[in-house]
């Protein structure tokens, strides 16, 4: 690499991790586009989510999916027997924590009260269950692009998934 360009900071794994980043967010942006997901962006977020971690990509994409379902199924639950309120959602995220517990999945936590605040709190026009699986299917679409890009273009010195 360059001398200039090792000045500015710049190393060849940087370039190659932000290529890599660029092209599998690039990539689960257009699958979710062409599955005409509604909030296609959740794929492209959670491929970021998983490839810039410092956080073994396997370990984490486990855990997001774990809490993703977890949350979107409590999340739909929820919503089809409650009005959303703070007490309602204050109790979701309660119930989250203690199911993830129960669970042994203690680390999906933090995934599943994501997933659970924007299955109860934004205004969908949708039935419960419909924006929780489309939450589910946009996530893991999301994972798999992740996984398959920390799988065939492995940094440089970053750790082996």
């Amino acid at each position: 690499m360059a001398d200039w360009a090792r000045r500015l900071g710049l190393s060849r794994e940087a370039l190659i991790n932000s290529a890599r980043t660029a092209v599998a967010t690039v990539a689960s942006l257009l699958l979710a586009r062409s599955l005409k997901l509604p909030e296609f962006y959740w794929a492209p977020i959670s491929t970021i989510v998983i490839l810039l971690s410092t956080i073994n990509p396997l370990t984490l994409a486990w855990q997001r999916f774990a809490g993703t379902a977890l949350g979107a199924a409590l999340g739909a639950l929820i919503a089809t027997f409650f009005s959303s309120n703070w007490i309602v959602y204050g109790a979701g995220i309660f119930a989250c924590g203690i199911v993830c517990s129960f669970l042994r999945v203690g680390s999906a936590y933090r995934f599943a009260a994501i997933t659970l605040s924007i299955v109860l709190l934004v205004a969908h026009e949708r039935a419960p269950w419909i924006v929780a699986s489309h939450r589910f299917v946009e996530v893991s679409l999301g994972i798999a692009v992740a996984l398959l890009a920390a799988e065939v273009w492995r940094v440089p010195g970053a750790k082996a998934g």
